[in-house]
């Protein structure tokens, strides 16, 4: 049976339900696998080696899931060539790319929810009632152990970004 969690997570002050574990740091990071593309997916084993920062919001055509995004685009060039960003929603692959080509995001790897929600139910981001994934974000030492865990408590929030790199940063 899947997990569910409530109270833990609102949509503009109305509560939201969580499906999946409440992971924290030092937690193993769970595998995942998720579209790159209509034809290809992708998962945590093929970013092995790397520090992995994976931004998930619910939708990039939406506000504060646009500026996540091109924050973290921005800051990755300052992280190095060791750390791979991640931006994970239930955008569909082509709409992704679309938005990247029209935003000029380059250094952040979108990533694609849609199919099985695989990612979402393995962090416990899923919205059960919206198929969406709740915004929140994920640092992964080299070895797949959790290193940083924000969930954020209310879906239209900025994450803490400063945290997030520090993390990332520190894991170099």
């Amino acid at each position: 049976m899947t997990q569910e969690r409530t109270g833990v997570a609102a949509f503009k002050g109305n509560p939201i339900t969580l499906v999946g574990p409440q992971l924290k740091a030092g937690d193993s990071a769970p595998q995942f696998t998720v579209s790159k593309n209509l034809l290809e997916d992708t998962s945590l084993s093929d970013y092995a080696g790397k520090i992995k920062l994976i931004s998930v919001v619910p939708s990039l055509d939406t506000g504060v899931c646009d500026a996540q995004t091109r924050r973290f685009n921005s800051e990755a060039a300052e992280l190095g060539d060791d750390v791979v960003i991640l931006t994970i929603s239930m955008d569909l692959p082509f709409a992704q790319a679309r938005w990247c080509g029209a935003a000029g995001i380059d250094r952040v790897i979108t990533l694609s929810d849609h199919k099985e929600a695989a990612f979402g139910q393995a962090y416990g981001v899923l919205i059960k009632e919206f198929r969406l994934d709740m915004r929140s974000i994920f640092v992964i030492d080299k070895n797949d152990t959790l290193a940083y865990v924000e969930y954020l408590g209310e879906m239209s929030e900025h994450p803490n970004y400063e945290a997030a790199i520090a993390a990332a940063k520190e894991l170099l």
